[in-house]
């Protein structure tokens, strides 16, 4: 890579050189400064023992005719993620395309299906010694509402649709690289488990993911997740968030009759004036951290006093004590909005605030000299391409934050829009990202060549 040769100097790098064979450094921060910076690992560099073993697989005769086959599935993707698409699957209502996306993987060869407690879809590909499993998974689920019109339009290369890249395109990446390994024949020593896992967006909170590494649950030694970003990206660290729904409460009544009573509505405003004032300061220094209110609602008509009003805040930082700090900012200010509404009453009884966390994603702290994250580098170094590390906040954080190796990885093509209703993806060289997954999964599993 461009930049690597200018940490030569550095007389503890140079013995990891020499000692693990590295073609240059990789660099060896603390864990928590990896968590403190979106971007400050583009220079980590590729050890060249994983460059070495990727070469060799991917020069193999049976995966070359794999990536001819990949590259043949372009028309048939490009329908299943059509078919897929105009699914409805907001959090919580993903049943009928869990039901779907268990079919087609049957379809494409796999006898071991079943669809768990939660609604993930789980679809095991055995090893031949089955000693370790690596599960690759792409959320099935959509940030849009069930009534959302998500009939897909095409311009050209171009796919139009609520949801068509964030994620139904990732599950078609997993689709396509099953079928493949189909097509070939191709085994592994260890067993892959395919996923179509539930509840990655909004009020999901993660909840598919959650229930595979939840206590008691059939061990998982590596999990890639298929979730967005340009090909030369691998995500290795998760950006941590917290969710609360706030909702301010009082007796409610008529515009005119009862004002000067407390309104929960002036409350909120109140409220989140003094977050957005506050946060601002607390989000301009330091790592990289964001705030949002995402959603608000309540009250009955124009003229009454609203009972109650609810909004919903997403607060998210790669750092455990930013994101603690923008908490503790948030707290105080729904408090003294509440506190600065009571006081300005003229008549009747306090309103109250119910303050309810509902979704907490941990910070994870990745570590970019593990096999996975450097099998992975490797593997997009392989295509000519110069590997970047991220930390985005993707099912992968669930695995990262418990010490167990985990990765997200591009769906290919080019996405645009996200969350928005006038979402695109774009097929140009999709084929590459699948090619690049097949790779990685196949360094993991340990392919098993005749």
């Amino acid at each position: 890579m461009k930049s690597q040769s200018k940490h030569l100097c550095r007389t503890f790098v140079l013995s990891a050189i020499l000692l693990s064979g590295c073609s240059s450094v990789a660099l060896n921060e603390p864990m928590q400064a990896k968590a403190t910076a979106q971007a400050q690992t583009d220079d980590v560099a590729i050890n060249t023992v994983y460059k070495t073993e990727i070469f060799a697989l991917k020069t193999q005769a049976a995966i070359q005719a794999a990536f001819d086959t990949i590259k043949s599935h372009r028309e048939e993707n490009n329908r299943d993620m059509i078919e897929l698409n105009e699914i409805p699957a907001p959090p919580f209502g993903e049943e009928a395309r869990s039901k779907r996306v268990a079919e087609m993987f049957r379809e494409a060869g796999l006898t071991d299906v079943k669809i768990d407690e939660v609604g993930n879809v789980i679809a095991m590909r055995p090893g031949r010694t089955g000693a370790k499993t690596i599960a690759m998974g792409g959320h099935i689920d959509t940030v849009f509402p069930i009534e959302t019109d998500v009939t897909v339009k095409r311009e050209g290369d171009t796919y139009i649709a609520p949801g068509i890249g964030d994620n139904t395109r990732g599950v078609v990446v997993m689709l396509s690289l099953l079928k493949a390994l189909e097509t070939h024949n191709i085994q592994t020593e260890h067993n892959l488990m395919f996923v179509g896992n539930v509840g990655e967006e909004g009020l999901g909170d993660l909840r598919g993911i959650k229930h595979l590494y939840r206590d008691g649950a059939p061990k998982i030694d590596t999990f890639i997740a298929v979730d967005g970003g340009s090909d030369d990206r691998v995500v290795y660290g998760g950006v941590g968030s917290y969710r609360y729904r706030v909702t301010f409460k009082g007796p409610g009544g008529h515009s005119w009759g009862d004002f000067g009573d407390a309104n929960p509505h002036h409350a909120l405003g109140r409220a989140s004036t003094l977050f957005a004032e506050r946060a601002k300061k607390v989000a301009s220094e330091g790592p990289k951290t964001s705030f949002n209110i995402g959603r608000i609602g309540g009250g009955t008509s124009i003229n009454s006093i609203p009972f109650e009003s609810w909004m919903e805040v997403d607060m998210r930082s790669g750092n455990v004590a930013k994101l603690d700090e923008m908490d503790a900012v948030f707290k105080q200010a729904m408090a003294d909005g509440l506190a600065a509404e009571n006081a300005a009453r003229t008549r009747g009884g306090e309103i109250t605030v119910d303050v309810k966390k509902v979704g907490d994603r941990p910070v994870a702290n990745g570590d970019a000299s593990s096999s996975l994250v450097q099998q992975a580098m490797a593997a997009i170094d392989a295509f000519g391409l110069d590997p970047q590390l991220r930390i985005s906040s993707t099912d992968a954080n669930i695995p990262i934050s418990k010490g167990l190796p985990a990765i997200t990885i591009s769906r290919g093509g080019i996405s645009a829009g996200a969350h928005s209703f006038k979402e695109t993806w774009t097929d140009k060289d999709a084929h590459i990202a699948i090619q690049i997954a097949l790779l990685i999964t196949l360094a993991q599993a340990e392919y098993a060549a005749p």
